[in-house]
């Protein structure tokens, strides 16, 4: 993927001293022609890929940007649960929130929710875990200080916020379910 889409988009940063929202609402998109499958809707690949650009505003909020990652430093995902609660179509509105469920100094658990953007149903949520990494040496590496600073403003806040339901879910077929 070209990373000059990165420098196109248009996302919101932090300013001291404003209020946290609780949760996050930093990302609106829409469906897009090339997201839709062969039924007809919003492939369920392209909801991951939704969530990854709530994440991309995520971060550019606290301070992660392109001198950031230029001094080698950056987040990588290491686990991801999705759960796709509604079908939807070409050109709909989506809009996101975002709530941090855990911080240190190396790791950043998060929670994006997927709205449509009219009826306000939900559509999707994902839950993720992401390390902090010095991607010269591969390695875990400590968050840099002024990002730090302000994922620990927002932690503060939503961590008084109630855990989304979905929160820790693991997938089971029921034991009681006779096929």
């Amino acid at each position: 993927m070209d990373n000059d889409i990165y420098l196109t988009k248009h996302f919101r940063t932090y300013q001291s001293g404003e209020a946290i929202d609780a949760p996050l609402a930093l990302f609106t998109d829409h469906v897009r022609q090339e997201w839709i499958d062969y039924n007809g809707h919003m492939s369920e690949s392209f909801y991951l890929y939704a969530m990854g650009e709530a994440s991309d505003a995520l971060f550019r909020y606290v301070g992660i940007n392109e001198a950031y990652r230029a001094s080698g430093s950056s987040f990588y995902t290491v686990e991801t649960h999705i759960n796709y609660y509604q079908e939807v179509a070409q050109d709909e509105p989506l809009r996101f929130t975002t709530q941090i469920l855990g911080l240190d100094h190396k790791r950043l658990h998060f929670f994006h929710h997927m709205y449509h953007g009219h009826t306000g149903n939900l559509l999707a949520t994902t839950e993720q875990m992401l390390l902090h990494v010095d991607m010269h040496s591969a390695t875990t590496a400590p968050i840099q200080a002024p990002v730090l600073s302000v994922l620990e403003k927002i932690w503060q806040v939503h961590k008084e916020l109630p855990a989304p339901k979905q929160q820790g879910r693991i997938m089971a077929v029921p034991a009681n379910n006779k096929a």
